[in-house]
C-alpha cells in the first residue's frame, strides 16, 4: 500500500516538473517571419509579415521597436494582440519606423506588416550577389538597442538576370571541360562587364567562353575515343600476330613430321 502510495506521488510530482519545465520553453520572446524573399526583380511588390511572440518576457517591460527597409513605396502596419485580440494598431509610411510597447497595455504579441517594391540596383557584384535590405528590427531599450532580425534579399532586372544565367552557364561547362584557361579568361571578363552594367557585353563573352569550353570538352573526348579505338586496334594486330605465329608453328611441325 505504501509503495503504490509513493509511485502515485512520485508520478504526480514528475507531471509537476513537466509542467514547469514546458512552461518555462514554451513562453519566450521570439519573432517569426513570412514571406521573405531571397530574390526579387526591380519594382516588383512584396509582403513581408513579422510576428513577434511574448514581446516582454526575457525582455523590459517597455521598449520601442524599430525598423528599417529599403524597400521602396513603403507601408508598415503594427498591430499589437493579445489572446488574437486586436489591442492597438498604426500605420507607417516612411522607410523607417519607431514605435514604443509597453506591458501595460497586455499585448502578447506584435505583427509587423510590411510591404514595398524592390529597389533599383545601385552597384551590381557577381560574387557575392547584389543585396538589398527588406528589414531589420531592433529593441532599443535607453541607450541599448538589440538587433533581433536582419533580412537580405538578391534584387535584379531582366537584363542582369540574363547575363548572370550566362556567366553562371559558361562556368558550369568549364567546369565539366576540366577546366580551361582561355575559357575562364573569357568568363572572368564578362564578370566585368556584368559588374560595370555592361550586360549585353557580359553575355555574349560568356557565350563565347562556353561555346570554347564545349569545343575543348568535345576534342578532348574526340582524342579519348581515338586513343581508345588505335588501343584496340593495336591488341586486335597483337591477338592476330600471335594467332598467325601459332599456326605456322603448328603448320611447321606437321610438315617435318611428313
Amino acid at each position: 500500500m505504501n509503495l503504490i502510495r509513493c509511485s502515485k506521488g512520485t508520478a504526480t510530482l514528475l507531471c509537476v516538473v513537466l509542467l514547469l519545465a514546458f512552461a518555462g520553453t514554451a513562453s519566450a520572446f521570439s519573432v517569426s517571419a513570412e514571406g521573405v524573399p531571397t530574390e526579387s526583380a526591380v519594382d516588383e511588390e512584396i509582403t513581408v509579415t513579422y510576428t513577434i511572440d511574448d514581446p516582454f518576457t526575457d525582455a523590459p517591460d517597455e521598449w520601442t521597436l524599430t525598423g528599417e527597409t529599403e524597400l521602396q513605396n513603403v507601408s508598415w502596419t503594427v498591430t499589437v494582440l493579445r489572446a488574437g485580440n486586436q489591442v492597438s494598431q498604426e500605420t507607417y509610411g516612411s522607410q523607417s519606423i519607431e514605435q514604443g510597447l509597453n506591458i501595460g497595455n497586455n499585448g502578447d504579441q506584435v505583427r509587423i506588416e510590411l510591404t514595398g517594391t524592390t529597389p533599383a540596383v545601385g552597384n551590381y557584384t557577381y560574387e557575392p550577389a547584389q543585396e538589398y535590405q527588406v528589414a531589420s528590427l531592433n529593441r532599443v531599450t535607453g541607450n541599448n538597442e538589440a538587433e533581433f532580425r536582419n533580412d537580405t534579399a538578391h534584387h535584379y532586372t531582366e537584363e542582369s538576370a540574363a547575363a548572370r544565367q550566362a556567366i553562371d552557364d559558361a562556368q558550369l561547362a568549364i567546369d565539366e571541360a576540366g577546366g580551361n584557361e582561355d575559357a575562364q579568361a573569357l568568363v572572368q571578363s564578362a564578370i566585368s562587364s556584368y559588374e560595370n552594367g555592361n550586360f549585353q557585353n557580359a553575355q555574349d563573352l560568356a557565350g563565347q567562353a562556353q561555346t570554347k569550353a564545349e569545343q575543348a570538352q568535345q576534342s578532348a573526348q574526340t582524342q579519348r575515343t581515338l586513343l581508345m579505338v588505335g588501343a584496340g586496334l593495336i591488341v586486335l594486330l597483337l591477338l592476330a600476330g600471335g594467332g598467325y605465329y601459332a599456326y605456322t608453328q603448328l603448320s611447321g611441325d606437321d610438315y617435318s613430321k611428313l
